[in-house]
């Protein structure tokens, strides 16, 4: 049989192994000093773009997108050359894609530091960053397709079946959840208000988790962990289920993020069933992977690298059997809103992703290199330390969020609640202390595997084109007869794309349609009327530093919430808001009932210094709301967008909604006067006061509870 010569890819596996580097240490770094701001407030530098709202979606984009994302390509790049016995589809690819994302990763920083945002959790990126990231996933997929069309192995490996899941979901999820509407070269609205908003974000935002942080890295974990134990996947008929059943059942769990919220019962129902059901797959592959290692123990004690992962594997079991746990409402009503979610997100970011990352990391690197790893005992020490940083993280945050559930839903003997919402916060600040200095371990151990590679790379010589051999595929007129049926789809990506897509598809579709056509599960409430060109503004503001990160503006029907914040929240209240702003986490205390609880003068001197209005506060300072002018210019098309979505502004209203800004303006400033605080009337802090004076007012006082509250 003739044999063909070719050379595999290095250069662009070391391009992004680099760049998985980096972005790691950047975007932990940024994390590290966002902890720090959640019990010192001046680490904030009184600076906006330093501030917590605007840091922490740089964080999570940095360490989702930058750091997982590029170790996605580092091992999709390395691995499917080998599984398909082929060089990358295009050179010309390969170096699009690696600098189109570092381009996307850079200006995603830079934007949302600069405050363009879009308000939702894991999807904050701007319109023209949105489309960006969508031409840079379909090279990524053009590329890999036409390396695996162009395969000599006729067998498509496991890893390469999570590889093509993993791209379809993606597109699909980035571009439903993406529909916006621009009314400027950096702004947008959401195109889905309120609970419709809600319902595709989570649907996007749990999935993004699944197919982004989970199904890739599952692919990458069937390829080197074999590898680096030398030996065979546990079992083959156990990865066929795990991959189907994963697939299918993760797309329907997103509602069980909003739980006991406005969303309509049957959909939080079917979040939770699926939920559940959902830890069977997912520790079907935590097994398979553990089991592979049967007979190789020895190995792990001696070997940083399997040490790696078989701490990853093990913490991406512990947080796939949480994740079921935390669904269920009894579970849910205690830990939403609270650090109990901070500590199951890092079980699996540190944990599963950075862990899996290290591993392949020294494994790749020595490898394309032409070398030895520099020191086992430096990667060694690496594990232990990093070790104890994930422990001294988790930890601490699982306490927290205990302690803060507790507390909020105290009671003393007369019925009242016995703790203040700041009572609440500044009890767990030594938890927060000590979670920094579980990140800050953590990054040690980075800094440490820095200095191993770089000197393992200084030993070796880049191998940019390996050489390689293998016969071309035979092309097969007729099937041949296999002993198992997944074997024909094994030999058909095109095939394995289409049913991935519509097996992925259907549970979204199930879930969103209903909520879109159905008028029923989103009934309107009469007195909800659209936000004043003034309070749109405010709204923005609110939204450009983050506020929404720190505060939910959902009051959920328990005892302790109904007396803490007021009437809990119904579906109609939120038929104009493009994008919803619910929250995931407070930090800081529900706002669903704010407007009209304070003074104008308390807010504008909350906003100065919080500590001002509540000692002890771990709010930011936003002094530059004092001073910057609100941008009326976009006023006319801001109105014209919503009107676009809907929201029913007069005709022809855009024409005069300064005019009606200014007039609410200087009632606002008027307030301030007669508390001694002078102000321009179009300060961004008059915009930001009456959107806070206004939100919650429409049905205050006028809607009685239809149902019994949860206790």
């Amino acid at each position: 049989m003739q044999v063909e010569k070719f050379y595999y890819d290095n250069k662009t596996v070391k391009m992004f192994a680099y760049a998985t580097i980096l972005w790691g240490v950047v975007g932990m770094l940024v994390g590290l000093l966002a902890s720090i701001e959640m019990f010192f407030p001046a680490a904030n530098m009184s600076f906006a773009p330093t501030t917590f709202g605007r840091l922490r979606p740089v964080h999570t984009n940095a360490v989702i997108f930058a750091f997982v994302g590029n170790g996605i390509f580092m091992g999709v790049y390395y691995s499917l050359q080998r599984l398909c016995k082929a060089r990358m589809f295009s050179d010309k690819l390969s170096k699009i894609h690696f600098w189109g994302w570092q381009a996307i990763i850079v200006t995603a920083a830079v934007t949302l530091m600069a405050g363009y945002t879009t308000g939702k959790e894991y999807a904050e990126l701007e319109w023209p960053v949105d489309i960006a990231i969508t031409v840079v996933w379909v090279i990524f997929g053009i590329n890999m397709f036409g390396t695996i069309i162009k395969r000599r192995e006729s067998h498509l490996y496991v890893a390469i079946w999570f590889y093509i899941a993993t791209w379809v979901t993606v597109a699909m999820l980035h571009i439903v959840n993406s529909f916006e509407l621009p009314f400027s070269l950096f702004k947008s609205y959401s195109w889905y208000a309120g609970v419709q908003d809600a319902l595709v974000q989570w649907w996007y935002g749990h999935n993004a988790v699944a197919f982004f942080l989970t199904t890739p890295y599952l692919g990458v974990m069937y390829y080197f962990l074999p590898k680096a134990a030398n030996r065979p996947v546990y079992s083959y008929r156990l990865s066929i289920i795990h991959f189907w059943a994963l697939i299918f059942l993760y797309i329907w769990a997103g509602p069980h993020h909003l739980l006991y919220t406005a969303l309509p019962d049957w959909a939080q129902n079917l979040g939770v069933v699926f939920s559940v059901m959902l830890i069977a797959p997912s520790w079907g592959g935590m097994l398979n992977g553990l089991f592979t290692l049967r007979g190789a123990w020895d190995k792990v004690r001696e070997d940083p690298i399997l040490k790696f992962m078989v701490v990853a594997i093990t913490c991406y079991g512990m947080a796939t059997f949480e994740g079921p746990m935390l669904s269920l409402k009894s579970v849910n009503a205690i830990s939403h809103f609270t650090d109990w979610t901070i500590a199951h997100v890092h079980v699996g970011a540190l944990g599963w992703n950075g862990f899996l990352t290290f591993g392949i990391l020294y494994w790749i690197i020595p490898r394309i290199f032409n070398t030895q790893l520099y020191s086992k005992k430096l990667a060694t020490n690496h594990f232990w330390i990093g070790t104890v940083g994930i422990v001294l993280y988790t930890v601490p945050m699982y306490w927290a969020g205990f302690t803060q559930a507790l507390m909020w839903k105290s009671f003393t003997d007369d019925g009242t609640l016995t703790y203040q919402f700041l009572e609440t916060v500044t009890h767990i600040i030594p938890l927060y202390v000590t979670r920094s200095i579980g990140g800050t371990l953590y990054l040690v151990g980075v800094f440490i595997m820095v200095y191993n590679i770089y000197k393992t790379v200084k030993a070796g010589s880049l191998v940019a084109n390996e050489a390689a051999e293998a016969a071309p595929l035979e092309k097969v007129v007729k099937p041949v007869s296999e002993k198992y049926w997944h074997r024909w789809i094994e030999r058909r990506p095109v095939q394995m794309l289409v049913i991935s897509l519509l097996v992925v598809a259907v549970g979204g579709l199930v879930e969103l349609i209903p909520t879109f056509l159905v008028q029923s599960n989103v009934p309107t409430i009469a007195s909800v009327k659209p936000y004043t060109p003034l309070e749109l503004q405010g709204r923005d503001i609110y939204i450009r530093e983050g506020c929404y990160t720190c505060h939910s503006q959902m009051i959920r029907p328990f005892r302790d919430e109904v007396a803490r914040y007021g009437e809990y929240s119904k579906a109609g209240e939120f038929v104009y808001d493009h994008p919803f702003q619910w929250g995931s986490k407070r930090t800081g205390p529900d706002l669903a009932r704010e407007g009209g609880k304070y003074p104008d003068s308390w807010h504008y001197n909350h906003m100065m210094d919080p500590r001002i209005m509540s000692p002890g506060s771990i709010m930011p300072n936003y002094p530059w709301l004092l001073d910057d002018k609100i941008d009326t210019s976009l006023t006319a098309a801001k109105i014209r967008a919503m009107t676009t979505l809907g929201v029913p502004y007069p005709a022809g209203y855009d024409k005069i909604a300064n005019a009606d800004l200014e007039k609410q303006a200087q009632g606002i400033k008027a307030n301030l006067k007669k508390d001694k605080i002078e102000t321009s009337s179009n300060a961004e802090i008059i915009a930001l006061i009456a959107y806070l004076q206004r939100v919650g007012t429409d049905i205050k006082g006028d809607q009685k509870p239809t149902a019994e509250l949860v206790k």
